[in-house]
């Protein structure tokens, strides 16, 4: 429908503080894009948070290699609990009868905030992967594999590779 000769001077609106996405405006900096659909497209990617914004090839890339570190450091962080995990049950075993449940349940409330981290960084992680872009969901990958090279190497391969 033709709206052309609607008067909308009369109209009580302002638009002028509203945000409409860089359309028009020169002075407005360009949205994040947000897919849903997987592509390999990097113009104005954001990586979770609105200042994570791409706006260059060295961003990019440099963004690419952090993602692949904060990977890493997950499988770090999962090391580290596990180490952690079997120092407790060491000092458990040697530790005298009356002495065994308070380091149990200290021990029990460390790990359960551990097991807290752990859960947040893996669903921040599960967010970067689902920027659905192609070049950030192989960073994933290549931070996963070589977060269990560095730091896996006592483990399974396929122990826990869900989001938590």
């Amino acid at each position: 429908m033709d709206h052309s000769h609607h008067d909308h001077s009369s109209h009580m609106m302002d638009h002028g503080g509203m945000d409409h996405g860089g359309h028009g405006g020169g002075d407005m900096a360009p949205m994040c894009n947000m897919n849903m659909l997987f592509t390999w497209n990097t113009e104005n990617l954001c990586i979770v948070f609105k200042w994570w914004h791409i706006r260059s090839t060295f961003g990019l890339i440099a963004s690419l290699v952090a993602v692949v570190a904060l990977v890493a450091g997950y499988e770090a962080l999962r090391e580290g609990i596990r180490r952690y995990e079997t120092w407790v049950n060491k000092r458990a075993e040697t530790a005298p009868r009356q002495s065994k449940v308070s380091v149990t349940s200290r021990a029990h409330i460390i790990k359960s905030i551990l097991y807290g981290l752990q859960n947040f960084y893996a669903f921040m992680i599960m967010l970067i992967f689902m920027t659905y872009n192609g070049w950030v969901m192989i960073a994933v990958s290549v931070g996963a594999g070589l977060g269990y090279l560095l730091f896996g190497a006592r483990t399974t391969a396929t122990k826990d590779t869900a989001c938590h």
